[in-house]
């Protein structure tokens, strides 16, 4: 309990700190950036970048078109996965979140399991690595296959893959994606999940761009599972969504972002520039350059 003395001293502390020249300085924002913005870029340019650009880490979706990150030759051995940590080490760099392409929702017991193993292999890759997050996909809501049934079958997936996870400290991220990008489906999906090593990640243009839910109102909703967001902008041409660089476009980021620092959020705010699916859009050294710059106003 804060007593009035207690107040009356620690604020004299504070100023008389700021009479002899001591500054307090806001804590740093957590920005990083998805290698889905540069497709075609080795690692050692990926980590050039983010160190000269201020960025804190890299979320990794990919070396050089590869996918599936047990292929890539940085991680294809425990020699090299180590050799791959430490050149992280050495340039201050963290890898936030490895980005598998697995889906949960399909009721194909072949497709399904082949989905729940390539979870599993990021995951291993995800400890080894020291990462602490590993994405999947809902994904989908097929027309053909019962709703509830799809509902109940991305559940237990991620819960499967959340007590897989539990042996270390990698958490399982649902990223809000493909047809479930609705506050109250993600809710229910998130507490028939519910695990310690289960979390969200929220990508607020994904949802917003379809279902115009007030970013406050999905926070509210969502705040107890949200581990991790993805930034991006772009306006909504004829239906369908053009990608812009950050404050060039339509996207509530104030609105969002406000609620995430209001809410105590303390995680990684980063940058999914979707180059790799759009290469009409700019260039990657244009766009992570940009973003540290214009993030700023929305975090300050």
């Amino acid at each position: 309990m804060t007593t009035r003395r207690t107040f009356l001293k620690t604020t004299a502390g504070l100023a008389g700190a700021a009479a002899l020249g001591f500054t307090f300085k806001k804590a740093r924002p957590r920005l990083a950036f998805s290698t889905l913005g540069c497709p075609k870029w080795p690692l050692s340019q990926i980590i050039k970048t983010a160190t000269t650009e201020g960025y804190e880490a890299i979320e990794i979706r990919g070396i050089q078109g590869e996918l599936f990150l047990p292929k890539c030759p940085e991680f294809s051995t425990p020699a090299r996965i180590a050799e791959t940590r430490k050149v992280f080490a050495d340039n201050k760099l963290k890898i936030c979140n490895l980005g598998a392409s697995a889906a949960l929702h399909d009721a194909d017991q072949t497709k399904r399991q082949k989905n729940l193993d390539e979870a599993k292999r990021f995951i291993d890759l995800a400890q080894q690595l020291d990462c602490p997050y590993v994405r999947v996909f809902p994904n989908d809501l097929p027309k053909n296959q019962d709703r509830e049934k799809t509902i109940n079958l991305i559940s237990d997936g991620l819960l499967e893959l959340g007590q897989y996870a539990r042996k270390g400290k990698t958490t399982v991220l649902l990223e809000s994606h493909g047809q479930v990008i609705w506050k109250d489906v993600l809710l229910r999906i998130m507490t028939q999940a519910e695990h310690p090593n289960v979390g969200l990640i929220w990508d607020i243009f994904n949802m917003w761009s379809v279902t115009k839910e007030p970013p406050a109102e999905v926070y509210k909703t969502l705040q107890k599972y949200i581990r991790h967001t993805h930034i991006k902008d772009g306006n909504i041409v004829e239906g369908k969504t053009a990608y812009t660089l950050v404050g060039k476009g339509v996207a509530p980021l104030k609105e969002a972002i406000d609620a995430l620092k209001a809410g105590g959020y303390k995680g990684y705010y980063s940058f999914e520039w979707e180059k790799m699916w759009h290469p009409e859009i700019a260039e990657p050294e244009i766009a992570f350059a940009d973003y540290p710059k214009a993030i700023r106003p929305y975090l300050d």
